[in-house]
């Protein structure tokens, strides 16, 4: 078991998953290669990548919101809660997001709570192979 920057107890670190529209495809091949790893976390997505999840891959992800609806800003929220240990946040930089203010808050919300934040496959991959990974939360300070 777990504890969060305010000391509540968790019973598995939790990941948050995002993906643009064009980096579904990203997410999919990422999820499936990564799976066994990925199922050892308690998983939250917004709501299209979720059920993407779930059905490609067989994994077992709760849903938020879709990210254009507020998903994004109840990503953030939990991270500010200590709830979340990472997010991998699977931007495409190419496409304008009517949205942009909400990917923004993800991102300065995992600054300001030194959660780490992936925004491409190479870095989730990093982050997935980093033995900090199995250090559970707090028993590793930098």
């Amino acid at each position: 078991m777990t504890k969060n920057h305010n000391g509540t107890s968790l019973p598995r670190d939790r990941l948050a998953l995002i993906a643009h529209d064009g980096k579904k495809v990203d997410m999919i091949a990422f999820a499936t290669y990564n799976r066994d790893a990925l199922s050892r976390f308690d998983l939250v997505a917004t709501a299209s990548t979720a059920q993407m999840l779930r059905e490609k891959v067989g994994l077992q992800v709760r849903a938020v919101l879709p990210g254009p609806e507020g998903g994004d800003a109840q990503i953030a929220s939990e991270v500010a809660q200590g709830l979340v240990r990472a997010v991998i946040f699977l931007v495409d930089p190419l496409t304008a997001h009517p949205h942009d203010p909400d990917i923004a808050t993800v991102m300065r919300i995992c600054n300001v709570h030194k959660v780490p934040i992936a925004t491409n496959v190479p870095s989730a991959d990093l982050f997935m192979s980093s033995p900090l990974v199995a250090v559970p939360e707090g028993e590793f300070t930098s």
